[in-house]
């Protein structure tokens, strides 16, 4: 994201008013926009079709098939991307562009199995027990597949920094899918469910086609050196297991309240715990901005410091690397209490308005008294991720499997536990997770400071690895003194 942080800088660095906020909306244009526009015109396509006219259970049934498209879609493409992404950037560093197309060829069919592996059943059942029709389903089950697709191409464009193309894609292939939605439902007579659901498949195929295009137009030479990869992921597996067990505890403590008396169950296939399902999406949205202030502040402050010690590292004096190293920790503590406080005035600020305008749209209830300990656990979650990151700055995988190992299972414990307590405390499973999260990676923070010196300069090895028989320990032989002649 470095090349977000240097276009940021330059709004920043005018100090005003107006630069900041220009700095602000630029930078959530790049990072939250595509998310922004998905939830816009879905609404759009409700109030305009009129979906609030249809029956309870084809509402039901349309509103989960786009939850389990995202939901499942996003945890499908997670485990793998990022030892993609680690592949990918080390052969952009050599020069090895030519291996950049297997890999992706690769990951695409390696999500592709994966997403139907866990799809194709889901979809029979669907059909064959819950009674959806065969269209119904399959349009469903190319919409899960396409925006798979989405999530993956996004990786590529996004290393090579093209943000603003992702949310151009996003915007171009949604505005496709609304004025479909409209031509589907007023002039061919579709019912308002099916044109809603296929428009928006047609719209995550079309942005995956774009994403596909652009990342052609980057790479063009293909060396079919499929090999290498696959050897990526038994090397760094550190990365499978850091990003499936993060995405995996966004959604564990749902999946946990879906097994209580508060679920729904949609055509005897589709689990969902409406209440808790909304307050957990109200409860993203409040502290979704503290991924643009990350990107703001720590690719513009943190990455110099960073560079500042490698660079003392390569050809400095010991006292210019024991100097660049405090200040390069000193700067990630600012960052990590930063990020917390900027962080934490928006959240009150979003909290509030939420808290005052939604009831008049229908959120009251039971989903505004379990929100706000979920308000609270979102904007320690959001920290640890940002802890994770600092880890891999400095090739910390153990610490970073750590810390989102111990933020899933105390989630998952914390989450079965609120089940028994009254509803304002559903949401402490992911306060309490996500501050064991942060306090383990914290801690493993202060274990690099500690020991950086040894992991950069005792890593390296005289004698390159291979493999064959060991030779033999023993370099020298003392011999008995031979008789002096007489």
């Amino acid at each position: 994201m470095a090349g977000v942080g240097v276009r940021l800088n330059r709004f920043f660095q005018k100090r005003s008013i107006t630069a900041g906020i220009a700095g602000v909306v630029y930078g959530s244009c790049l990072t939250v926009a595509p998310m922004v526009l998905v939830i816009g015109v879905l609404l759009l396509m409700e109030w305009i079709l009129g979906f609030d006219t249809l029956d309870y259970y084809t509402r039901e049934l349309f509103s989960c098939t786009i939850l389990y498209i995202f939901i499942f879609s996003l945890l499908c493409a997670s485990p793998f991307n990022s030892v993609l992404s680690k592949y990918m950037q080390d052969a952009i560093f050599e020069e090895r562009f030519q291996d950049i197309l297997p890999c992706y060829y690769l990951g695409l069919w390696i999500n592709i199995f994966l997403s139907c592996l866990v799809g194709i059943p889901f979809c029979l059942w669907e059909h064959f027990i819950g009674g959806v029709p065969v269209y119904y389903v399959f349009t469903g089950f190319c919409g899960y597949i396409s925006l798979t697709l989405v999530f993956y191409s996004m990786l590529y464009l996004s290393i090579c920094k093209d943000y603003g193309r992702i949310s151009l894609f996003f915007l171009v292939g949604l505005l496709i899918g609304f004025l479909l939605s409209l031509i589907l439902r007023f002039w061919a007579g579709w019912e308002i469910s099916e044109s809603m659901l296929f428009s928006l498949t047609v719209s995550f195929f079309l942005i995956s086609i774009f994403e596909y295009s652009s990342v052609r137009r980057y790479f063009i030479e293909n060396s079919n050196r499929f090999l290498p990869v696959l050897r990526y992921f038994k090397k760094y597996w550190h990365l499978v297991a850091v990003n499936f067990f993060y995405t995996l505890g966004l959604y564990i403590h749902n999946f946990v309240f879906w097994t209580t008396e508060l679920r729904m169950v949609v055509a005897k296939s589709f689990v969902c715990c409406q209440p808790y399902d909304m307050a957990s999406c109200l409860a993203m949205f409040t502290n979704i901005s503290a991924t643009v202030i990350f990107i703001a502040r720590v690719e513009m402050y943190f990455h110099d410091r960073y560079k500042a010690y490698s660079e003392a590292v390569i050809g400095g004096r010991l006292v210019d690397i024991q100097s660049t190293k405090r200040k390069m920790f000193r700067e990630i503590a600012n960052q990590l209490l930063d990020l917390a406080r900027i962080q934490f005035m928006i959240s009150v600020v979003v909290y509030l308005l939420f808290v005052v305008i939604l009831p008049r749209f229908g959120f009251a209830g039971m989903i505004m008294r379990i929100y706000p300990c979920l308000a609270a656990g979102y904007f320690i979650l959001f920290q640890v991720y940002a802890e994770v990151l600092f880890l891999y700055y400095f090739k910390d995988m153990w610490g970073a499997v750590f810390t989102t190992v111990s933020f899933f299972l105390v989630t998952l414990i914390g989450a079965l536990i609120a089940t028994r307590l009254p509803e304002i405390w559903y949401g402490i499973g992911v306060v309490v997770g996500s501050a064991v999260g942060w306090s383990v990676g914290y801690m493993r923070l202060r274990w690099v400071e500690k020991h950086i010196d040894v992991q950069v300069f005792c890593q390296g090895r005289l004698l390159a690895r291979g493999k064959g028989v060991r030779p033999s320990d023993q370099v020298y032989q003392r011999t008995a003194a031979e008789p002096q002649g007489k």
